[in-house]
């Protein structure tokens, strides 16, 4: 019986991963267990080094024009913004549902909140903030079964912010607590799924760098902790853009 002759891959092809090597890296990473987390930590490493990089090299920009300003932002008065950023739910189990579980994988997702604030002072600052966490998912493992978990939260977070002027520059921290309503839900490979819903509220706490771009103009980096139930030490990182008035 005569060879079929070689297929040849396109360039496109290649530059897609359809050839055989990554393809057959592909199916490997898929098979392992930890293959889902690998793939998910990686594209959160990037994205927080773009963002990172982003914030740096605005920064940078910001101090070496400073002497170009009419002046730093107001010392006083309220402002308002909104924040994109990448949470990550480390959920110790399933016990909302009812479900004891022997393995189960930390996940992630993108988050949003919008937020008004008021600043007392250069050096302190309440703000109230809308947040919402996404819908981090990925799989577990019980006695006997398999199955996907969804997560969803979305809330009211009050904070109180104390700050550190630092000429264009501002170190600051925060903390409150987040008020939620959290919906999860188990889907078991062999078939069923349960749902249950809960109000809550967590302490959360964090802090950052911020930078004013121009004198209304307020970008800052930030780290928080929000201390869930079922899912403590779980964090988001932000980058935060507001207007002060």
């Amino acid at each position: 019986m005569p060879n079929e002759p070689p297929y040849h891959y396109s360039p496109s092809e290649l530059r897609a991963g359809m050839g055989p090597r990554r393809l057959a890296e592909r199916e490997l990473l898929d098979c392992h267990p930890h293959g889902r987390a690998w793939r998910a930590g990686g594209h959160l490493i990037r994205q927080l080094v773009l963002a990172v990089l982003v914030f740096v090299l605005v920064t940078a920009t910001t101090i070496v024009h400073a002497d170009e300003w009419t002046g730093f932002s107001p010392p006083a008065g309220p402002y308002v913004g909104a924040g994109w950023g990448r949470f990550d739910l480390h959920l110790r189990n399933l016990n909302d549902v009812g479900t004891a579980v022997t393995d189960i994988f930390h996940s992630g997702d993108d988050a949003w909140k919008a937020y008004v604030g008021f600043r007392f002072a250069p050096f302190l600052a309440v703000e109230a903030a809308y947040v919402d966490f996404g819908h981090p998912n990925d799989h577990f493992t019980t006695f006997g079964s398999r199955g996907l978990y969804h997560v969803s939260m979305t809330g009211f977070s009050p904070t109180v912010i104390g700050t550190i002027p630092l000429g264009p520059v501002e170190v600051f921290g925060k903390v409150g607590y987040y008020f939620y309503d959290v919906t999860t839900r188990v889907d078991f490979n062999s078939g069923p799924f349960i749902e249950s819903r809960h109000s809550r509220s967590d302490f959360l706490y964090g802090g950052g760098l911020g930078v004013t771009l121009i004198r209304h103009l307020f970008l800052r980096a930030e780290y928080e902790r929000v201390d869930l139930h079922n899912a403590t030490n779980s964090d988001v990182f932000w980058l935060s853009p507001s207007w002060r008035f």
